[in-house]
């Protein structure tokens, strides 16, 4: 399996003080998806958790709606060493029922820091959900999502040696993490956590609130969306189509969440205000 991190030899530069030493950096290497030996995507990650990311992006594509449509996922050997796994392409068997939508297919490149860009129609970027989010009955205490990006946080690992990857984190309404990742890119991130959600059997996430380190932007808030996430917080702004989107589905969404202060955009009827 393809390592998290490497190291570089750098020059550290400390005003007049030069120092050569090496320096931790985050792998980012391609992943191509395939379904039924047909590529489906190529997408830049930090490998690990390959699964839980491949599971995740095809629920959001609106390929999986439940475990029962993945029959299996397998690693297949790359092509850059003959005969040698390099761990980059992974073929999907889905279960009876299930199937790739018409229109859902981006066959090409995608960077690690865009998702929606490598849609193939901008017509395809609102996937109808699975589950409705609005009468999801959770109530939320503001104190307990103040405390969410510290229990994130501490709980980065690669983040700490690296400083270079973004993070999704699934808490319960009580402010239980129940399942954290990391990649280099922030839409993996949120499809690795879904993706683990869904192999568990626990989709559609009625009750949970997901956080993102960064922003949230349309797509993070239509993955939540897809997996039936009533609520969902960011250390960072917003943008105006992903308050739309939170807005029109009933969805709870949380901006600037530092410290005691952030900013409830839609769905305030959950904080009891």
């Amino acid at each position: 399996m393809g390592r998290v991190t490497t190291r570089r030899q750098v020059l550290r530069l400390d005003g007049a003080r030069t120092v050569a030493r090496p320096d931790t950096l985050v792998v980012e290497e391609p992943l191509e998806i395939r379904v039924a030996g047909e590529s489906l995507a190529v997408t830049m990650r930090t490998p690990g958790d390959d699964f839980d990311l491949t599971a995740g992006f095809l629920l959001t594509e609106g390929v999986l709606r439940s475990a029962d449509d993945l029959r299996a996922m397998r690693y297949c050997a790359g092509s850059i060493d003959e005969g040698v796994n390099t761990y980059n392409l992974l073929d999907v068997e889905l279960g009876p029922g299930a199937a790739v939508p018409a229109g859902a297919q981006r066959r090409f490149y995608t960077t690690s820091s865009c998702g929606v860009c490598g849609k193939a129609s901008l017509d395809a970027v609102r996937t109808t959900a699975a589950w409705e989010v609005r009468d999801d009955p959770v109530r939320l205490d503001s104190a307990m999502l103040a405390g969410l990006p510290d229990s994130l946080r501490s709980a980065q690992r690669v983040f700490e040696r690296t400083g270079g990857l973004h993070a999704a984190g699934l808490f319960d309404a009580a402010g239980r993490l129940l399942c954290l990742r990391e990649d280099i890119g922030r839409h993996n991130a949120f499809d690795k956590v879904i993706g683990w959600a869904l192999r568990e059997g626990r989709v559609p996430l009625r009750g949970t609130v997901l956080l993102a380190s960064g922003r949230a932007s349309f797509e993070l808030t239509q993955k939540a969306l897809m997996a039936g996430v009533p609520a969902l917080a960011a250390v960072s702004a917003p943008s105006s189509l992903a308050v739309d989107l939170a807005a029109e589905a009933g969805m709870t969404l949380v901006g600037f969440l530092r410290g005691t202060t952030m900013n409830v955009y839609t769905g305030a009827h959950r904080l009891g205000l």
